[in-house]
């Protein structure tokens, strides 16, 4: 394998974390605790979140594809970044920069988990595609869940402060 092979092998499986066990994707979720932090620090909107989560999302799938080539499997568990660039997109349409901010990104981090571990329709159909793609479309479609439910709950049930 060459150098730039384990490097690219290395971010697929988010810097390691991916290869941690039981559970990858759940360890490999955890690079959305930072990420979010990052995108609260950096007082950033909706429209600049869905920006990183575009690029995250462009330059994964040929990550991802030479992560499951590299692996020798279709969607290898500890291919996990698909799970890291989900996150802008869980927190698109949330504060990051109020009293909630630990809450927001505990419940964004679990709420994501739950779909994606879950994959209600649309999320399993993503899953079926091959490719880079295939591995990246489906967290991305659980992220939109997660987004939806994480405004409701910081708009609606959440105390503000």
């Amino acid at each position: 394998m060459s150098v730039t092979d384990k490097f690219v092998l290395w971010l697929a499986e988010g810097c390691g974390l991916g290869r941690l066990r039981p559970a990858p994707g759940t360890w490999g979720s955890l690079w959305g605790i930072p990420l979010g932090l990052l995108l609260g620090y950096w007082e950033t909107v909706w429209w600049e979140r869905l920006l990183v989560a575009a690029v995250m999302f462009v330059v994964g799938v040929p990550i991802c594809r030479k992560g499951a080539d590299l692996r020798g499997e279709k969607d290898p568990s500890s291919v996990v970044w698909d799970e890291m660039a989900a996150f802008p997109i869980v927190f698109a349409f949330v504060p990051l920069n109020d009293s909630r901010l630990w809450l927001t990104i505990g419940l964004g981090f679990l709420l994501f988990r739950v779909f994606d571990i879950s994959k209600p329709p649309p999320v399993r159909q993503g899953d079926r595609l091959s490719g880079g793609l295939g591995i990246m479309i489906d967290d991305t479609l659980a992220a939109v869940y997660a987004a939806g439910c994480l405004w409701l709950f910081t708009h609606y049930v959440l105390p503000t402060g």
